[in-house]
């Protein structure tokens, strides 16, 4: 398999407001490529997310028909079945899925993130490392819509629950404090604004999003998040508690003191819709739909560097990135959700060697 790595336009992070000059990526001899080493599933239906499991098994939800499916460490996999409630719609449906730190080696509780009639909302499951049960709704009234229902959760390094949320199609919720819309939220495993947050009675970490679809933590504890822009800048963001990152005021950069500033940026939206997101050995590994190909951002403390490409074009519209339990980077394919051109096989998860530091 050929693996590429091209030269695209790019604003790296820069310290002042103002908007920097574009600098262009340039291929280097030197530069590392990922390599794509297998497949740890095949024939999968608009998968959404992973949860990678303490004790080697993975969970995967399916977008479109509800479903759970577990990955077994051999490489077989179980349905678990439908979750109880989903509507799917448009972008909406079965989306994220997370399970909170292990206790005594174990991990107790599933956490999914789905659309139903009337809203999104988190549920929380029983897990004894075989079946689901006991459906709970632990947080409701996440606003809902065809478009912008946000979905990506993960337990951060602090035990607390994150959720990205969607503006749904309407941008000012997501300067609107009191709408759930538009946000990153931080709550407890029971669904409570999380001690420390910015308001004690809510579980708004920070605000002003568009559409964030990726969650991701450094090694020292920084919150990272992909968002989709609208029609000409996709941002990768260095996660502040209480911070606002301007949209709808702002698409990217901008001048106005009072937002916080990307650590990087796409465009045209057109080479990225930045997606689900990893973080490993210095980088973080975005998955992208519309521009269909991975992109690695070099971290540097609270900054980014230069993005560069990987895959393009190669395995079609990406969809999530984790860290596997064989320590390869896993991306899920997003090839069948309606917006793709499947090919035999698709969706799949691809299992990717990721080059390490010199």
């Amino acid at each position: 398999m050929h693996m590429r790595f091209l030269a695209v336009l790019f604003v790296p992070l820069l310290a002042a407001c103002t908007s920097p000059t574009p600098e262009a990526a340039t291929s280097s001899e030197t530069a590392r490529a990922p390599a794509v080493v297998g497949e740890a599933a095949t024939d999968l239906a608009a998968p959404w997310s992973m949860a990678i499991l303490a004790d080697g098994q993975t969970l995967l939800t399916q977008r479109d028909d509800a479903s759970i499916t577990l990955l077994q460490q051999d490489g077989s996999q179980v349905d678990l079945g439908q979750v109880d409630g989903v509507v799917p719609g448009g972008e909406g449906g079965l989306l994220g899925i997370a399970a909170p730190p292990a206790r005594n080696g174990k991990q107790d509780a599933v956490y999914v993130y789905f659309t139903g009639a009337n809203d999104n909302r988190v549920v929380r499951f029983d897990w004894d490392g075989k079946e689901l049960s006991g459906q709970k709704t632990i947080l409701s009234g996440i606003p809902k819509a065809q478009i912008h229902n946000g979905g990506r959760i993960a337990f951060g390094p602090d035990g607390d629950l994150y959720i990205a949320t969607g503006d749904a199609g309407q941008p000012d919720l997501a300067q609107d404090k009191a709408s759930l819309g538009g946000k990153i939220l931080r709550v407890t495993e029971a669904g409570e604004p999380a001690p420390g947050n910015p308001d004690p009675a809510s579980p708004v970490y920070s605000l002003g999003h568009r559409n964030v679809q990726g969650l991701a933590w450094d090694d020292d504890g920084r919150l990272w998040a992909s968002e989709f822009g609208a029609n000409d800048v996709d941002e990768l963001n260095q996660i502040e508690p209480g911070s606002n990152y301007g949209w709808p005021e702002c698409e990217g950069r901008c001048d106005r003191e009072e937002f916080a500033q990307p650590a990087a940026e796409w465009s045209p939206t057109s080479i990225a819709s930045p997606s689900g997101l990893a973080i490993a050995d210095g980088s973080a590994w975005v998955a992208s739909l519309r521009g269909q190909r991975l992109w690695q951002v070099p971290l540097d403390g609270a900054s980014a560097g230069v993005p560069q490409e990987w895959f393009a074009d190669e395995f079609g519209r990406l969809r999530d990135a984790a860290i596997g339990p064989d320590g390869l980077l896993w991306v899920a394919t997003n090839n069948t959700d309606g917006r793709g051109s499947p090919e035999p096989g698709d969706d799949r998860i691809l299992l990717i060697e990721l080059p390490t530091s010199a």
